[in-house]
């Protein structure tokens, strides 16, 4: 059993000062201070687990839907692929739920490989889901088909495909439309959310090919997770547009102060949210995501490649913090953006919220409210005091 005592408690809700208490991977219920006391819990677990939060804030932990976690990138060649994710960077970024995926290259790059990472992230302790497909139409698969991976491997949940981009294959309309139904149909026979999760690039082309695409049919705009909206104030412009449509967007985050993670998404986080929200969409339709650890090429007006980044998964959090400060912003929403957002629009049962019967992931924040203190996954204490305690198999 683990018990956080006297946090300043947000569920993504403001909540006052709160007691959590969970047991297993679960938790039990939040309670005011004072209710439960040490000695009866220990009577029931002689290993119960106390977390002093007095005078810190209390989140649940951050869902990144954005991950290269089993590597990523290749333009350049071989030397510029980034190597696998450990379990320690997730925790020193207060991810404890993340969805992997292939991105530009989906010829050498594995989703079986993907497929085993994710299974061992989780057994180190924090959850994990993936994408099939890559940036090209057709979609690379595991069985075959998107819908059959969807209704045969549990952690496939949607699917991965790229527009607007000079790597992308420059699906037709034809070819978007048939995608997104495949990913529509395995998602509603699986009873997963079969979301596509457009890698949007930066040609004119914009939200054009997905708008056609569902033109004239009964699928849904929020079938499809549009992400790196941020590239410009232009394709923020056409995100809010998408918005109006019914549609959902995520932010590929990137803070005020971290200029080197602007180099492909030129718009802080800050300015592109107020864009997006004084244009008229909703906080719901908006998630945050960190792109963490893909390649982050730099190319010259002639498309040659003229230098490589890495994306950091710190980002959300970072961000998450940065607008915290923001008196026009609200700390709810905000939070809700790298939380429970991205578990309604993804369809993660238990994921999200600090809430009875929901999944033990919770972070506590120092006092400052700048860092992390503890990081809880599934009801095990990762890190503590600011010093990850539970580390990768081979770290």
């Amino acid at each position: 059993m683990l018990l956080i005592r006297n946090g300043n408690l947000y569920t993504p809700k403001p909540c006052g000062v709160r007691d959590i208490l969970a047991a297993g991977k679960k938790i039990i219920g939040v309670f005011q201070p004072g209710v439960l006391t040490d000695a009866p819990l220990r009577a029931l677990d002689p290993e119960l687990v106390v977390l002093d939060a007095e005078g810190h804030r209390v989140i649940p932990g951050i869902i990144d839907r954005h991950v290269h976690f089993g590597g990523a990138g290749g333009e350049g060649g071989p030397m510029y692929r980034t190597p696998p994710l450990q379990l320690s960077s997730f925790i020193e970024a207060g991810v404890t739920s993340a969805v992997g995926m292939l991105g530009t290259d989906g010829t050498c790059r594995s989703l079986s490989e993907l497929l085993m990472k994710a299974r061992g992230l989780e057994e180190e302790g924090i959850s994990t889901w993936i994408l099939t497909g890559s940036y090209g139409i057709p979609s690379v698969t595991l069985t075959g088909g998107v819908m059959s991976d969807l209704c045969l491997i549990d952690k496939v949940i949607g699917l991965k495909m790229a527009i607007s981009d000079h790597r992308c294959s420059h699906p037709s309309v034809e070819e978007i439309r048939r995608a997104v139904s495949d990913a529509r149909m395995g998602g509603i026979l699986s009873g997963k959310s079969g979301v596509v999760c457009v890698h949007m690039g930066s040609e004119k082309t914009s939200f054009s090919p997905l708008l056609e695409a569902i033109e004239n049919t009964n699928i849904p705009a929020a079938q499809f997770g549009p992400t790196h909206v941020s590239r410009s104030e232009e394709m923020l412009s056409d995100a809010v547009q998408f918005c109006k449509r019914g549609g959902n967007v995520d932010i590929t985050t990137a803070p005020e102060d971290k200029p080197s993670f602007r180099t492909t998404f030129r718009t802080p986080t800050r300015k592109a949210l107020k864009l997006l929200l004084d244009g008229g969409a909703a906080p719901e339709q908006i998630t945050l995501s960190s792109d963490g650890n893909g390649s982050m090429p730099r190319f010259d007006e002639r498309g040659k490649m003229v230098g490589m980044g890495i994306g950091s998964i710190t980002a959300v959090l970072e961000s998450v913090l940065e607008l915290w400060d923001d008196p026009e912003l609200d700390q709810e929403a905000v939070l809700s953006m790298a939380t429970s957002n991205v578990a309604d629009q993804l369809g993660l049962k238990g994921k999200g919220r600090i809430e009875k019967d929901a999944d033990a992931d919770i972070l506590v924040l120092d006092k400052d409210n700048k860092k992390l203190a503890a990081v809880v996954a599934k009801g095990q204490v990762m890190m503590k005091d600011g010093v990850v305690v539970k580390k990768g198999t081979f770290e």
